[in-house]
């Protein structure tokens, strides 16, 4: 421990802090005066030879003795700064004083002060070291009295004062210490739910944007390729150009109707926002029109799927992914066989969409969780990114790319691509070993638990 250190303080004082010092030592040299008037008047003590019994003598204290009482509360305006070299100069000015002052009984106010001062600025062993050295200089100490029952009565008073002092200086610290380490706390609490608040709003801002992406991906090119038709049918077929507008009506409307249900939930104030429930698997018709009007034939199997015990957010997550690949199809893929197949198994609710499109350009992308993803053939779109961050936050298993790849990925995915064929009865054909495949499988709440208490045990 490096001495300076223990002498001199490097504590930051400011105008505020010089001042309480400076109103400590003048309020210690007032308690200390009207202590020495009281004490060598009658007024404790009124009985004359009780008082010379007891050597104590009936005088106004002069001059001197407020000199020395000052110098040991005076150097209490810089007991923050110097703590040791005040005490101890307190305290040897007292024990120094007080036996040549016959008769006069010192304050020990100033001492007193000094050590509470150790005790709140420096640490617990310092404390009793000044502690150990005021009880031992204020039992060996001559004191100015000749009587045995107030010498003894002046010690233990004087001790017990200093030994308070010490104690009520270390409690002040601690109490100190634990308000600042509760403050402490409370900031870092009030740090973390900041983030965490932060946080919240970055993955809700992320969602937003996927859910606008998703429907306007999605709408838009329905209303591409319908206005398309129209323009090509309207001389050579009216009544069919016409079904296309209306389509493109249809379609904008819906469009507009699900940003509404979702910005909605952003308005601010007494208004109250229009709520419409997410699309879920109960709508997979409109993405079957979808993709058939962009001339692809679809096959669709849900044998083995029943929404009603699907939980909702799943079934809303798989629905989500589905516009998505068949938003990738129409854009990307210029496939014309489009394999649907959703499925409830062991592993959870699954999703498979299989096209024979040309889609695929290679694992060159990679999300947030280190997992390589492929890009379109035309290296445009972040649909696939979107589907991945969809299913890792259920905590499922997620597979884009080639076909080959689906049966190396996963003991649960690769069993949707066992079952592909089999289950595409009139488009095993179209479906090769080229295309491109989405599968999903997202655990249901019930299985996670189990997977959960067999991993415990």
């Amino acid at each position: 421990m490096n001495i300076a250190n223990i002498f001199y303080n490097k504590r930051e004082m400011s105008v505020r802090d010089w001042a309480i010092d400076v109103t400590v030592a003048a309020v210690a040299f007032s308690f200390g005066c009207i202590q020495l008037m009281v004490t060598a008047s009658s007024i404790v003590v009124p009985d004359l030879a009780f008082r010379q019994y007891l050597g104590m003598v009936n005088v106004v204290p002069t001059t001197a003795a407020f000199i020395a009482l000052a110098l040991t509360c005076v150097p209490l305006i810089v007991r923050r700064k110097i703590p040791w070299i005040v005490f101890l100069w307190c305290f040897g000015v007292y024990l120094v004083i007080q036996t040549k002052n016959a008769g006069l009984s010192l304050s020990i106010i100033g001492p007193a002060i000094a050590l509470f001062t150790i005790a709140v600025e420096q640490g617990r062993i310092q404390t009793l070291i000044a502690t150990l050295i005021a009880v031992v200089g204020l039992m060996f100490a001559d004191t100015p009295f000749g009587s045995p029952s107030l010498i003894f009565f002046t010690r233990f008073q004087n001790t017990t004062i200093m030994i308070a002092a010490a104690i009520a200086g270390y409690a002040y610290k601690t109490h100190n210490a634990y308000v600042h380490e509760t403050e402490e706390r409370a900031r870092e609490a009030e740090r973390t739910r900041e983030e965490e608040a932060a946080r919240r709003v970055e993955e809700e801002r992320v969602r937003i944007a996927r859910e606008v992406h998703d429907i306007t991906a999605h709408s838009l090119s329905a209303v591409s390729i319908q206005a398309a038709a129209a323009e090509r049918l309207l001389d050579k077929n009216p009544e069919a150009a016409r079904q296309a507008l209306a389509t493109v009506r249809s379609t904008s409307k819906n469009a507009l109707e699900d940003i509404r249900s979702m910005i909605g939930v952003l308005r601010q104030g007494d208004e109250n926002p229009e709520m419409l429930p997410t699309g879920s698997t109960e709508r997979i018709q409109d993405v079957i029109s979808f993709l058939e009007s962009a001339g692809c034939v679809v096959e669709l199997d849900t044998t083995h799927y029943d929404r009603t015990r699907v939980p909702a957010h799943v079934d809303m997550a798989l629905f989500g992914i589905l516009r998505e690949a068949a938003t990738n199809i129409v854009r990307h893929s210029q496939a014309n066989f489009v394999l649907i197949r959703l499925t409830q198994n062991a592993h959870g609710a699954c999703l498979l969409v299989q096209d024979n499109g040309e889609g695929y350009l290679g694992q060159s992308m990679v999300n947030r969780s280190g997992i390589a993803l492929p890009v379109s053939a035309d290296g445009k779109g972040h649909g696939i990114a979107g589907m991945a961050e969809r299913v890792g936050v259920l905590g499922g298993l997620f597979y884009a790319g080639a076909p080959d790849g689906l049966q190396t990925s996963s003991q649960e995915l690769s069993i949707l691509g066992v079952h592909t064929l089999q289950t595409a009865a009139h488009g095993a054909q179209a479906l090769a070993s080229s295309g491109f495949v989405v599968a999903v499988c997202i655990p249901l709440p019930d299985q996670t638990r189990a997977t959960k208490e067999r991993t415990h045990e």
